[in-house]
């Protein structure tokens, strides 16, 4: 997120999905070997924010997102043509992936990513999550109001907060509707880098 607090910047649209400006939050991985190669690209940098990286993607078994990070905008699933979700042809995920959405659809399987759409709610979504995780951990891996409402229901265990050294003045933040939630949370890490600074908590109340 921003320094002030933003997970997409004002302004978010089909053409550009993080708002504006929202692209330079994620700036600090591109350049990461753990995020290049299930990208499909060589090389990248390694070191203690790519070890992080790589740690957080072992952890993870499934993920769980809402309609907003896979994208196809509300109502509907389009048909013509079908909209297969801002991934590509091969998603960068290699897990289960669970979609929280209103509108029914059968499982999309792309390369070694199968994204499952759930209708009936965040309970259900995380019952089949954690089913399909096995021993590893559940990412619930945005947008904002979908982390919010897992933490309001008492379901999150711990963050990963990725802090980009910018202010976006406007857009969506992480924890606008974190009132409805009140947590006490435990400083588990701090990894200071150029491009962000990255800080991990532990829910304890």
């Amino acid at each position: 997120m921003s320094l002030d607090g933003f997970v997409a910047g004002p302004n978010q649209s089909p053409d550009a999905p993080l708002g504006e400006g929202g692209e330079q939050l994620h700036e600090w991985i591109f350049g990461l070997a753990a995020w290049r190669e299930p990208h499909g690209r060589d090389g990248g940098e390694t070191g203690p924010v790519n070890d992080l990286v790589v740690e957080s993607l072992d952890a993870y078994g499934t993920e769980i997102m809402g309609r907003g990070k896979f994208g196809g905008g509300p109502g509907p699933w389009p048909q013509d043509p079908p909209w297969n979700g801002w991934w590509g042809d091969d998603p960068p995920f290699g897990h289960p992936v669970f979609v929280l959405t209103h509108h029914e659809r059968e499982p999309l399987t792309l390369g070694s990513t199968t994204f499952n759409f759930v209708t009936d709610g965040i309970e259900a979504a995380l019952e089949r999550a954690k089913a399909a995780a096995g021993d590893r951990d559940v990412l619930i891996g945005g947008g904002a109001d979908v982390i919010q409402q897992y933490l309001a229901a008492g379901h999150v265990d711990e963050f990963m907060v990725h802090v980009a050294p910018i202010l976006l003045g406007g857009g969506t933040r992480l924890f606008d509707d974190a009132g409805r939630a009140a947590r006490t949370l435990e400083r588990t890490r701090v990894l200071d880098a150029p491009d962000a600074t990255h800080i991990g908590y532990r829910v304890t109340a």
